[in-house]
């Protein structure tokens, strides 16, 4: 029973919450540096965020170049931005890679760094005051010390972890999901999922960790099966679920199932989510055979078998993509010098990685 607990943001959750509750961005400053991708201007975040901003009488500048999976030089572009506007508080809008580069401007704004140095970590306890909004129900990251980004020296993502990174507040308004296509909704939705499922494999997990990622997977493995057309009210119980395991893993960080999924990103283009939940099926099987009780637990919040899970999964997934045998081969070497390989409650060996990825996306010998 030794454990601490800090989820310091704030949490505004309804259909139209960012209009209704516009006054809660007036602490943050006086102009806002608004970090999005493009889909925000369909979705209608960006126009309620900017109507909110004009209410409160608060200047703003758009930074709207955030693509999928961040770079250096996206933050790098988007920290120029806001130190020509004079920006003194951020708000990310979008999915993971919005939200992930407006941390990334947040803290780098604070403390300047080379880009030799971004990912040394020990960074400061200050950041640039930020809300966020998310525009997918997956990441999370609108509650977590996390910004993950694209690493062009190690061919992967790797996170920058600062407590500096919690968001003061963050909207979750389902509204701006609801016209997602269904590949996107599966693929954060194996996201969340996967965030909750690492989470109880972690040991770091705690009572308080445990206690938002059983929430996550109560509500939302029964609603794995109903995401072609989802109604508005799954939409509302996915985005709070992916919330949940955001808690989870603020606590506890992922497994090496997000490592080894960077790598199918950073190589192959694999989106996110869907990379993990391509390796989770089998991750799951493998803990499973070392009898873990971890995995009993997460069965009972789900309320299915692991074969069950495994199959819910592998349907979601579809057609499988296929890397040569290789390259599984070398993945799986790399994955043993990641630091989560020896953070869970099962240790894979790197059989047991090479097992995952052959099972997984395995292709034919090259």
């Amino acid at each position: 029973m030794n454990f601490s607990s800090h989820i310091p943001t704030k949490v505004i959750a309804g259909r139209g919450c960012v209009r209704a509750h516009a006054a809660a961005l007036k602490p943050l400053g006086t102009c806002a540096l608004i970090v999005t991708g493009k889909s925000s201007k369909t979705s209608g975040a960006l126009a309620d965020v900017t109507a909110a901003l004009a209410q409160n009488s608060q200047r703003f500048a758009v930074f709207d170049e955030v693509a999928p999976n961040p770079t250096l030089a996206c933050v790098k572009k988007g920290l120029a931005l806001l130190q020509e506007t004079g920006a003194d508080f951020v708000i990310g809008v979008g999915g993971g890679s919005p939200m992930d580069a407006a941390k990334a401007i947040a803290l780098l704004a604070v403390e300047p760094r080379a880009d030799g140095a971004i990912f040394a970590g020990n960074y400061g306890a200050n950041a640039l005051p930020m809300a966020h909004i998310p525009t997918t129900a997956g990441t999370g990251s609108e509650v977590t010390p996390y910004a993950i980004l694209t690493d062009d020296f190690a061919r992967t993502k790797t996170s920058i972890t600062s407590p500096a990174l919690f968001p003061k507040i963050a909207f979750l308004d389902a509204a701006y999901t609801d016209n997602l296509p269904p590949h996107i909704t599966k693929n954060t939705a194996m996201d969340a999922f996967s965030h909750a499922a690492e989470s109880m494999l972690k040991n770091s997990s705690s009572p308080a960790s445990e206690l938002f990622a059983r929430e996550s997977l109560r509500i939302l493995y029964p609603r794995l099966k109903s995401l072609e057309h989802p109604t508005e009210e799954t939409r509302d119980v996915l985005l709070w679920a992916s919330c949940l395991a955001g808690m989870a893993i603020a606590h506890t960080g992922t497994t090496f199932v997000h490592g080894m999924g960077y790598f199918l990103t950073y190589d192959y283009g694999i989106a996110h989510g869907r990379a993990n939940g391509l390796l989770l099926g089998e991750t799951l099987r493998i803990f499973a055979e070392n009898h873990v009780p971890a995995v009993g637990e997460i069965c009972a919040a789900c309320g299915a078998s692991a074969n069950e899970i495994i199959n819910t999964l592998s349907v979601l997934c579809g057609a499988r993509e296929k890397i040569p045998r290789e390259k599984c081969r070398e993945y799986a070497a790399r994955a043993m010098q990641t630091k989560n390989i020896k953070a869970c409650k099962y240790q894979p060996t790197e059989e047991d990685i090479l097992r995952i990825f052959t099972a997984s996306l395995g292709g034919e010998e090259t």
